[in-house]
């Protein structure tokens, strides 16, 4: 029963190794998906180009359907799954920060990665900059540290937090994927850019 590394039918050493193959096969996936196109993530906040969203809603709704069906079946332990702790207000706010430098960038950390192996001198210049940002964070810590651990939330699951089962969250995910595949065809449509 998973997860391995918990339940010790792994070791740490297997799973960092584990990690690196899934790792690159999820970077060829993003090449492949053209996330190694600033152009192509842009498009997705001026509407022109959603492949990245429905990439990442379809990847999520497989994430969830299968722990759904693992837990079901046994497989999985989901109490044994770590969730990142929530400090809502730096989320918030590293929320805001990321999505600016995305739509200003054309890249998200990992994706600048993904164009950078590909040699893309607009994702190396994106990497840099993110350096002197963890740089600086990492230096000023004391400054950020109230705003960083603000408003602690514990670990919360969608499902518990709204207080449904786990399998009315994964539905609703669902229509929720499905409706944003709907506003990303309209988007396309209704607002196209010449094949760059």
């Amino acid at each position: 029963m998973g997860p391995l590394v918990v339940n010790e039918i792994i070791s740490e050493n297997s799973n960092l190794l584990l990690a690196f193959f899934i790792g690159i096969g999820f970077g060829f996936v993003l090449e492949q998906g053209g996330f190694s196109s600033s152009r192509k993530l842009a498009g997705v906040f001026y509407g022109y180009d959603t492949v990245v969203l429905k990439v990442f809603f379809t990847g999520a709704i497989t994430a969830m359907l299968g722990l759904l069906f693992f837990s079901l079946f046994g497989w999985v332990d989901l109490s044994l799954v770590y969730v990142n702790e929530t400090y809502l207000w730096s989320s918030i706010v590293g929320g805001i920060i990321m999505g600016a430098g995305f739509i200003m960038g054309g890249y998200c950390p990992g994706t600048s990665f993904c164009g950078a192996a590909i040699g893309k001198i607009d994702a190396y210049i994106f990497i840099i900059g993110l350096f002197i940002g963890v740089l600086i964070f990492g230096e000023a810590f004391s400054l950020f540290e109230p705003l960083f651990m603000a408003n602690f939330i514990g670990s919360p699951r969608i499902s518990e937090f709204f207080g449904i089962s786990e399998g009315i969250t994964v539905f609703i995910v669902i229509i929720a994927a499905v409706m944003m595949f709907w506003a990303g065809e309209w988007a396309e449509k209704k607002f196209p850019r010449e094949k760059y």
